[in-house]
C-alpha cells in the first residue's frame, strides 16, 4: 500500500515507547504478549498514543483493546485482505480529522471530528460544542444536541480543538469561547451550566475572553 511507510519496528516495547515519545507515528501495529510489558499496557502508557491496530494470537483481549479505542484487532493468522481492511479503516479515521484543502490548495479549518461513543463513530461539529469535561479516563462533550461520552485522554481532545475557538478554563474543563454568556467571579455561564475557572488559568482565560471587549469612554 503506497500510503503506508514503515518508520520503525521493535522487538522490545520499551524501545517502541521511546520511539513514540520522540516522534509519534500515525499508526502502530501492536502485539499483546511481549517481553517486559504487554501491548495493552504499552498503549496505556504512551501519553499521546497514535491509532493502534492489534495483531495478536490472543483473541480474549479484543474487548479490552477496543475499549482503549483501538482501530482494529487482527487475530493471527489473518489474511492480507483482512489486513487491508483494517488499514483502510485507519486511513478513513485519519482523513476524517484532517483539515480539508480548499480550491487554492490552502488548508481550511475542519468543521468536525469523530469520536467513538456507544459503539459507533459519532461526528461532532465544532459549532455545536458548548464545553467538554474530563471524567477520569473519559471525556464528556456537551453539545447543542446532548452529552456524548467517549474513552479519550483529555489532552488529546484539547489538541483537536482549534485554539482560536476553545480554551481550557480548568484542568477538567474546556469551553467554546463563542458560547460564553457571562463571567461571574470564578465561573463562566454557558446556558444553564456553570464552568469553573481555576486560579492557574484565570489570567490567560480572561485575557482571551475579554479580547473583544469594547473600550471605556
Amino acid at each position: 500500500m503506497a500510503f503506508l511507510r514503515l518508520t520503525g519496528e521493535f522487538d522490545n516495547p520499551l524501545k517502541a515507547m521511546d520511539a513514540m515519545l520522540q516522534g509519534p507515528a500515525d499508526l502502530l501495529f501492536l502485539d499483546i504478549q511481549m517481553p517486559k510489558m504487554n501491548g495493552l499496557d504499552l498503549m496505556k502508557s504512551i501519553p499521546e498514543p497514535p491509532m493502534v491496530i492489534f495483531t495478536t494470537a490472543w483473541p480474549q483481549y479484543a474487548v479490552e483493546g477496543f475499549e482503549l479505542n483501538a482501530v482494529d484487532y487482527l487475530v493471527k493468522p489473518f489474511s492480507f485482505e483482512r489486513f487491508c481492511k483494517a488499514v483502510m479503516k485507519a486511513r478513513r479515521l485519519k482523513e476524517a480529522v484532517q483539515p480539508p484543502a480548499g480550491r487554492d490548495g490552502t488548508i481550511q479549518e475542519p468543521a468536525y471530528f469523530f469520536i467513538k461513543s456507544d459503539g459507533k463513530l459519532l461526528r461532532i461539529l465544532y459549532d455545536d460544542i458548548l464545553f467538554a469535561e474530563a471524567l477520569q479516563n473519559y471525556v464528556a462533550i456537551h453539545t447543542a444536541t446532548g452529552r456524548h461520552i467517549t474513552y479519550l485522554p483529555f489532552y488529546t481532545l484539547e489538541q483537536y480543538l482549534p485554539g482560536n475557538r476553545f480554551i481550557r478554563t480548568h484542568k477538567s474543563f474546556i469551553i467554546a469561547m463563542g458560547k460564553v454568556e457571562s463571567i461571574e467571579g470564578n465561573e463562566i455561564r454557558i446556558g444553564s451550566q456553570r464552568i469553573p475557572i481555576s486560579r492557574a488559568e484565570r489570567e490567560r482565560v480572561m485575557e482571551k475572553l475579554l479580547h473583544n471587549r469594547l473600550p471605556r469612554r
